[in-house]
């Protein structure tokens, strides 16, 4: 059951000029309970004029082997209009307290020998960085391919990072860099990674056909036309793991179905019930948190998968589905931030 604690700061390093990493400290009594896998992300919660805000950020260091960890570091880009992501920038310092949920997140990548590569757009080198480091460092028998793309050298995030895993294991990380808006003295041109582009480029790169995991990070579009591409390349879709780190608003995934006139919803959270009935419009996540205020949730956008949830009985509809792979969604689970009721009754629990 996720929960959250306060965590005090112990660094805040500026990447670029729109970025930070913020390095926490984690007492002695909470380390099992943040223990991660890497690429998972945490979500990181403050209330500012009443409004409960929160926000997931992505782990970028390289998860501990064996031991718990003593620190945890997040990236945190700023959003324009973003409340939690300004406050990070332009107010959060040295010895300040946040609150800070356990780990959660799937996309990730158990060290194992292979071959894998990485497709991943600004911000989207966060849980990546975490994935690689880790990888090359427990595993000898692994090779990466990380191609990233951003917008300038100077917007780049963990541009040190990246270079010093590039000279730690020169022979097993693969580095391919594209600036969008800006031209490099060496490498390949600029211009956005999209559909067309990446299917030319992969081919070239490495034997798309060997890789055991691909994994694509960063804003929707990018990562979209990433899976078409490797899908028209023959990639099998189970090889393919995706977050997605930037939605349009209006973007959605699943058609409208009828609702019912009543409904209610069954939930089981952290080994507890209740029944109660779903509001007019109301997503099920926030029937849950009017009755059980410890729900997990954290963008409530259909990005993050903190809600996620399995559906025990009846049917709902997902008006966006950003977090689960299609694995997940025939197994059952949904996400409850998305979720309404098609039938009467719906049973959930989110304790599976």
């Amino acid at each position: 059951m996720a929960r959250f604690h306060r965590l005090r700061v112990a660094a805040v390093d500026r990447l670029t000029d729109d970025s930070v990493a913020l390095t926490l400290t984690v007492p002695p009594h909470l380390a099992e309970e943040y223990r991660y896998a890497p690429g998972q992300h945490l979500a990181l919660r403050r209330v500012a004029d009443g409004e409960d805000i929160r926000r997931t950020y992505s782990i970028c260091s390289p998860a501990p082997d064996g031991e718990a960890p003593g620190t945890l570091r997040v990236g945190v880009r700023l959003v324009e209009g973003g409340a939690f992501s300004t406050y990070a920038l332009k107010e959060i310092d040295l010895g300040d307290e946040l609150e800070v949920m356990t780990p959660a997140g799937r996309f990730t990548l158990p060290p194992a020998p292979g071959r894998y590569a990485a497709i991943v757009g600004g911000s989207g080198i966060t849980p990546v960085l975490s994935i690689v480091s880790t990888l090359l460092a427990r595993e000898p028998e692994a090779r990466f391919c990380l191609i990233r793309s951003d917008r300038t050298a100077a917007s780049t995030m963990f541009l040190e990072e990246v270079a010093d895993l590039k000279d730690r294991y020169p022979e097993r990380l693969q580095l391919v860099t594209v600036l969008s808006r800006e031209e490099q003295q060496a490498g390949l041109p600029s211009g956005r990674l999209d559909q067309e582009r990446l299917t030319g480029l992969l081919p070239a790169l490495l034997p798309v056909e060997q890789v055991d995991g691909w994994f694509l990070c960063g804003p929707y579009g990018l990562v979209e036309g990433a899976e078409r591409a490797l899908r028209g390349l023959g990639v099998a879709r189970s090889r393919i793991h995706q977050e997605i780190f930037h939605v349009d608003a209006g973007t959605a995934t699943v058609t409208t179905a009828p609702a019912p006139a009543h409904s209610t919803v069954t939930a089981r959270l952290d080994g507890r019930g209740g029944t109660w009935p779903v509001q007019d419009g109301e997503s099920l996540l926030d029937t849950v948190l009017r009755n059980r205020p410890d729900a997990p949730y954290a963008c409530k956008g259909g990005v993050c998968g903190t809600c996620r949830a399995f559906l025990v009985s009846g049917e709902v509809r997902m008006d966006r589905n950003f977090a689960l792979e299609s694995e997940e969604t025939e197994a059952g689970y949904v996400l409850a931030c998305q979720s309404h009721p098609v039938t009467e009754r719906v049973e959930l629990d989110f304790d599976r």
